[in-house]
């Protein structure tokens, strides 16, 4: 289809509209800006009008600020050290002349709008009052008391700076000075009074009662604002400090009062302040509850027997608690008054576990009535939330209780591990079958997996409670037995039944149960009397059940944990073998039996290969040792021999294989045996020919470039080396001079580091073309 204009000259058309149209634009933009400085004209600006002769703002605060302090240090001086000289008259001259010109001088100076100067100024004037007072106290009332003077001067100072501050209306210090002034007037007073510690906090209280009112209700600037605020916070923690050492020390009606009343004051700031400042609200709040608890506790001290000091206040804490789960109170209000419940429910909790885990060590002797009230009581409060978390809480506090109840009530030694027994099987069910317990939360609470939370808290306590059982079944002979194997019973029908668990839940379960079968069977040898070497042969029971619950579950999670715990078992047995090489040597090779028996498995073949081989290479040598052959090589050779040839048939149908497995084993079953006799051998043959075929083997494996036997044989002849060289080494030390061997070293270090990329590279290169072989 034709155009009509053409192209060119419809682009040169719409280029021009796009000019116009920019042009107009900018025409609109001007006549907006004038339009908005005519309707909201700018303010004058400050450096436009402010006075010839004026220093930058930073600047003159600076100057301003200095040379403020070096005028109340000379008053100082002047007051301190040269008021001797002049008489009454005079010093009264002078300190009333200059107050007076420096409380005056602000007022011109803000007129002149010199606001920094006359605040500079001012406070000049404030240190002057001070002196004034203390000049008066030393002159005209020498025989005054001090704290009375102090108490009586704090109080005018702080109703003449108000009032001059509100004269003075622009200048912001002397008001936030006259509220910190207003702070000691009451202390000092009560003080002066010889008053006790009590009636000095009952004056602490009113002042941080005014201080709150004042920032709360008066609307001050945010400097005074401040100044209250943090008066307020001063006197109320040296009032609740006092009220609480008062009340946990002595107690009495007067500390319960007082901590009652700043309990009030604390929460009706928290309560005042939860909308506009939650974190404010939350500090309050938690500081009125401690209040309230500990003065609620003190009173509850005098009607409450010695010893139930702590229960009481923990009485009073979750009747705290309890009063904000029922009422309507604000978010940080709440959580305020919670956590401080909660500080007080933990502090009693860590006081009643002292006795308890005396209890626990010491079977038998006994636990006071209160550890179990104590956590009955924590563990009833928790369960109130309903939350997961607190279902948690609850279940680990009542356990606990739970374990102390025996000991509080002096049980006879087979009904307390009997009733731990019954303990631990009812956390174990719980384990399997964690929704009894959670089908107390609602469904909020339920939301975050409580059943997988509750079953590891469950799991846990468990294995709390049945370490408990274990230790005091340690003492008598036939509980030792009976309990372990009661307890294996137990983790392993927990790890069986826990199907709806997670993996760790049932893996714990059943590798806490083959460490008490490995208990349960020890401790039986021990009672059947057999020694260390049989209960070693005993223990290998352990391992061999552990191998046919792995062959039972092959690829399952469990299976792994449950078979290492079981060569855990195997561990202890070598190790209560070692003494007796012989016993040693017929229990590695009962390990070598299960290990090969474990390697049948493909999943479990290459670590378990390795492990067999190497049993059974251990218990050879050991063997061996044992009865004192001197020619080890008679008995490894024609083990050597068929593993190598059984190790290159392997590598003709599997040329991929490494050369560790085909050949490894049976070069290590000569070469180890015949480097140890050799280091301990003073003829020359067997090094000779031990070396020789080290020799051998090292360069048959660079031939055929094959990592084990150049590995294996390299080492081997290093070390006949090193043994054989070792005598003319130490003599040619010896002969040396002491300096020589360290200076020598040195300049090896200095070579090296010298040429380290190129060492470094070499050792790469090296790394490399051992690692290219098989």
């Amino acid at each position: 289809m034709d155009n009509i204009p053409p192209p060119a000259q419809e682009l040169v058309l719409l280029d021009r509209e796009l000019a116009r149209l920019d042009a107009r634009r900018a025409q609109l933009l001007a006549r907006r800006a004038w339009l908005l400085s005519v309707l909201y004209p700018p303010a004058p600006s400050t450096a436009a009008v402010a006075p010839r002769g004026t220093t930058p703002r930073s600047a003159q605060n600076v100057l301003l600020m200095l040379g403020g302090v070096l005028l109340a240090v000379a008053a100082v001086a002047f007051t301190l050290v040269s008021w001797g000289h002049l008489g009454i008259g005079g010093r009264a001259a002078v300190l009333g002349v200059v107050t007076a010109v420096a409380l005056a001088a602000p007022v011109a100076l803000l007129r002149r709008g010199l606001a920094s100067t006359a605040e500079s100024v001012a406070a000049l004037g404030l240190v002057l009052m001070v002196l004034d007072a203390y000049a008066l106290h030393r002159v005209a009332l020498p025989g005054a008391d001090g704290l009375g003077y102090a108490a009586v001067v704090s109080g005018v100072l702080a109703v003449a700076w108000a009032g001059y501050g509100a004269g003075a209306g622009r200048l912001r210090l002397p008001l936030p000075a006259a509220v910190a002034a207003a702070q000691l007037p009451l202390p000092l007073g009560a003080l002066a009074a010889d008053a006790g510690a009590v009636s000095v906090a009952w004056a602490m209280l009113v002042t941080a009662g005014l201080d709150a009112v004042l920032a709360l209700w008066a609307r001050p600037s945010m400097l005074v604002r401040g100044v209250a605020c943090a008066g307020a916070c001063v006197a109320g923690a040296w009032v609740v400090l006092t009220g609480v050492r008062l009340s946990v020390v002595t107690g009495g009606a007067g500390a319960a009062v007082l901590l009652l009343a700043a309990s009030g004051l604390a929460l009706y700031v928290a309560w005042r302040t939860a909308a506009l400042r939650e974190d404010v609200a939350v500090v309050c709040a938690v500081v009125a509850g401690l209040a309230a608890v500990a003065g609620a506790g003190g009173l509850l001290r005098g009607a409450l027997p010695a010893g139930w000091a702590v229960p009481g206040y923990l009485l009073c804490a979750v009747a705290v608690a309890a009063a904000v789960w029922a009422g309507r109170v604000p978010g940080g209000v709440r959580l305020g008054l919670l956590g401080a419940s909660g500080v007080v429910q933990g502090l009693s909790v860590a006081w009643a576990a002292a006795p308890l885990v005396v209890a626990v060590v010491r079977p038998g002797h006994g636990a006071p009535w209160t550890t179990p009230v104590v956590l009955v009581t924590v563990a009833a409060a928790l369960m109130v939330p309903r939350r997961a978390a607190a279902g948690a809480g609850a279940l680990i506090v009542g356990s606990a209780a739970a374990l102390s109840l025996p000991e509080a009530v002096r049980l006879p030694y087979a009904a307390s591990l009997t009733a731990r027994l019954v303990l631990t099987a009812a956390l174990l069910a719980l384990v399997a079958r964690p929704e009894v317990w959670a089908r107390r939360l609602p469904r909020e609470g339920r939301a975050v997996a409580p059943g997988g939370v509750l079953a590891a808290v469950a799991l846990a306590c468990g294995l709390a409670s049945a370490a408990v059982a274990a230790w005091a079944a340690s003492t008598g002979p036939v509980a030792s037995v009976v309990v372990p194997g009661v307890l294996a019973a137990l983790f392993a029908g927990a790890a069986l039944a826990a199907v709806a668990q997670g993996v760790t839940v049932r893996a714990v379960a059943a590798c806490v149960a083959v460490v008490a079968a490995t208990g349960c069977v020890g401790a039986g040898a021990g009672l059947a009397g057999l020694q260390a070497r049989g209960t070693a042969l005993a223990l290998l029971a352990v391992p061999a059940a552990t191998v046919a619950v792995g062959a039972r579950l092959r690829l399952h999670p469990v299976a792994l944990p449950v078979e290492l715990t079981g060569a855990g078992a195997a561990l202890v047995a070598v190790g209560l073998a070692a003494a007796r090489p012989a016993h040693l040597a017929l229990v590695l090779a009962l390990c070598g039996v299960l290990a090969a028996a474990t390697a049948l498995r493909p999943e479990r073949r290459p670590a378990a290969g390795y492990a067999a081989a190497a049993l059974f290479v251990a218990a050879a040598w050991v063997r061996l040792a044992a009865s004192g052959v001197a020619a080890p090589e008679a008995y490894t050779l024609p083990v050597t021999v068929p593993a190598l040839v059984v190790g290159v048939l392997r590598r003709r149908r599997d040329p991929e294989a490494s050369s560790w497995t085909a050949y490894g084993p049976g070069l290590a079953a000569t070469l180890v045996p015949s480097l140890v006799a050799a280091w301990g051998d003073a003829e020359w043959e067997r090094p000779l020919l031990l070396g020789l075929g080290a020799l051998a083997v090292t360069l048959a494996g660079a031939r055929l470039r094959l990592q084990a036997p150049l590995v294996l044989g390299g080492a081997a002849l290093a070390l006949v080396g090193l043994h054989e060289l070792a005598p003319y080494i130490a003599q040619v030390v010896g002969a040396l001079p002491r300096w020589l061997p360290p200076a020598l070293a040195g300049l090896l270090l200095l070579g090296v580091g010298a040429t380290y990329e190129q060492r470094l590279r070499d050792a790469r290169r090296l790394r490399e073309t051992v690692g290219r072989m098989r």
